[in-house]
């Protein structure tokens, strides 16, 4: 008996639908970004701190806020992302990798189509792909087949300490003491000896959830060996063998980035640990990692990468952060990588022992016209601690490796002027290296120099006794404490404290300097 057509051309289309619908549920999930509208309890403009509680937010925190930030005190990014929001996104085998107060967002696994449904619900302000990475943040390696002149209590880290007068700011007895540092890598070794247990703060793994930074079951044999290096650069201490630059330093670990080429990019990882370091009371963030493969260059405008707008808005806080310029000098990529864009960061690229910039170091400018990077120091055969044993070394070039030296001399500066700003800091050590006069997109402004950038001058300003840039009642209150103790202060205190010009500092300068206050 012969089939109609029009039940054959039916039986085709039942078929075509039962495969598409097939596919639709074997379709592969990747990572996501869903941004929220707003924070469920409040919008922004009606947010008031008062209101709320932050017990995330340290003290530490807060009162590196009030001394360094712009914004002070508890934002609205702090408020939690909404649970109810969450729990309204999420169906069936859907979860969440991770959740960022800052970006109101999570991240998630989930397919194209379900995240294109998503895009219907009105708390949903929209959504961002998150992209498969190529690393480049740990190629770059030399094993101990160099000759090292090894010098006193730094062994073979002298020279990477001395080329940026770290030596001297150590003799000034600026040690990197009571500053807190947040390194954000793929693990750290803390059993090696150049960490001392008391002075790790605290630690997380955000890619296993929980406190292990070191490798564990389920992470690749080298997991751990790249952060193990930049810390050790940062602030490593074994008298004659390695000292970081600020080598009495607190740690801060955070556990943010996979080894292995061709992983899911962790940029949500990244921002969710500078958040965790921030709240905890971090004054620096030190990153030697980089995204770009799913960017174009018009995105390096200080504004578009996820980790860029998570720097950006750490430093807002008041929080310093530094990260590699990159090591794309010698591929067709060139530039550097997010978030070495972000508008106040110190991106860091590389020089050699005879301070040459090597062809790997990523160049500027970001798209938008600025010269990066901003400084530079020693990324070429950099004296770090190694895994293979507690007291294992090694030789390692990079952009990476010239980072945790810039982070740590940051630290020497901020525990010389605990009230400059973030970007007191970078002006600082911009102003003082060696290639200020004429910056360029290969050396930024060149390789720094720890004293002179903690002896550098911002200017008189009349008033300022406390040196944060500004006329406030913490000025009237400091020059109160020296009228009425009579403490003895440096000429250039004077100069600033001696607001009638007098030639005393007396009753009369605050009474000024509060009408000065007043009228602000």
């Amino acid at each position: 008996m012969r089939v109609p057509q029009r039940y054959i051309t039916l039986l085709i289309i039942t078929l075509l639908c039962s495969s598409l619908t097939y596919g639709q549920g074997d379709e592969e999930k990747v990572p996501f970004w869903i941004f929220f509208r707003d924070k469920e309890v409040t919008d922004e403009t009606g947010f008031n701190p008062a209101d709320y509680d932050f017990p995330q937010l340290s003290q530490r925190a807060l009162d590196r806020r009030a001394e360094r930030g712009t914004i002070v005190g508890p934002t609205y990014r702090d408020l939690p992302v909404s649970a109810t929001y969450i729990d309204e996104i999420l169906g069936g085998d859907v979860k969440v990798r991770t959740v960022s107060r800052w970006l109101n967002a999570v991240s998630i696994l989930a397919t194209p189509a379900y995240i294109e449904q998503l895009m219907g619900n009105s708390i949903v302000k929209k959504t961002k792909r998150i992209h498969k990475v190529t690393k480049r943040s740990i190629r770059r390696i030399t094993r101990d087949d160099e000759i090292y002149v090894t010098d006193g209590d730094y062994g073979a880290s002298f020279d990477q300490n001395e080329q940026i007068n770290a030596v001297a700011a150590h003799e000034l007895g600026y040690t990197g003491t009571d500053v807190w540092l947040l390194m954000l890598d793929t693990g750290f070794y803390t059993d090696h000896l150049a960490f001392q247990q008391e002075r790790i703060v605290a630690e997380y793994d955000f890619i296993q959830s929980d406190s292990i930074t070191s490798n564990q079951d389920g992470d690749p044999a080298g997991q751990h060996n790249h952060g193990t290096s930049t810390a050790s650069a940062a602030g490593g201490y074994i008298e004659g063998e390695l000292l970081g630059t600020a080598y009495s330093c607190k740690y801060l670990l955070a556990k943010t980035e996979m080894v292995n080429d061709e992983i899911e990019a962790e940029e949500d990882f990244y921002v969710a640990a500078l958040e965790w370091g921030e709240a905890l009371g971090a004054d620096i963030a030190s990153s030697s990692l980089g995204y770009l493969d799913w960017y174009t260059y018009d995105d390096l405008d200080g504004e578009t990468a996820v980790t860029t707008r998570g720097v950006n808005f750490a430093v807002s806080l008041g929080m310093v952060c530094v990260t590699a310029a990159g090591n794309e000098g010698n591929s067709s990529w060139h530039y550097i990588i997010a978030p070495a864009d972000a508008d106040y960061v110190i991106s860091v690229g590389a020089v050699d022992e005879f301070n040459v910039a090597p062809s790997f170091s990523s160049h500027g400018p970001t798209s938008d016209g600025r010269i990066k990077p901003e400084v530079l120091a020693r990324g070429v055969s950099t004296f770090l601690a190694g895994t293979d044993s507690t007291n294992h070394f090694y030789s390692g070039s990079g952009t990476s490796f010239a980072t945790p030296l810039i982070a740590g001399a940051c630290a020497l500066i901020l525990e010389a002027h605990p009230n400059w700003t973030p970007l007191m800091v970078r002006e600082a050590l911009m102003m003082t290296a060696d290639g200020n006069t004429s910056p360029d997109n290969t050396r930024g402004f060149g390789l720094v120099d720890v004293v002179a950038a903690i002896d550098y001058d911002f200017g008189i300003v009349p008033g300022d006794v406390s040196e944060d840039g500004a006329l406030n009642i913490s000025d009237a209150v400091l020059l109160l404490e020296w009228v009425l103790s009579d403490l003895e202060i440096t000429e250039v205190q004077f100069e600033v404290a001696d607001i009638n010009s007098d030639n005393s500092v007396d009753i009369l300068d605050i009474v000024v300097l509060v009408e000065w206050i007043l009228t602000l």
